[in-house]
């Protein structure tokens, strides 16, 4: 389990949310667009969910993949990019 500290290492970007939990994430850019890491920890940092995103440049999200708590691969949600 990371702390806050190593969590606001890696993401830069974080936000508290109504229900106590915290979002944080990172963008890594590519040629064709970029992923974004979304994780969602409880108040204790405990991580609940870990999404793996994928936009177009044009900031189109395309396709995601659920990392944790359960693998679900990836899901396309459009034909685009």
């Amino acid at each position: 389990m990371a702390t806050r500290a190593q969590n606001e290492k890696r993401f830069p970007f974080w936000k508290e949310l109504p229900d106590g939990t915290r979002q944080y994430w990172v963008d890594r850019w590519g040629i064709a667009g970029y992923q974004r890491i979304v994780k969602i920890v409880d108040s204790a940092e405990r991580t609940l969910l870990l999404v793996q995103e994928i936009y177009t440049t044009d900031n189109i999200l395309i396709e995601q993949h659920q990392k944790y708590p359960v693998d679900t691969g990836h899901e396309r949600l459009t034909d685009k990019g």
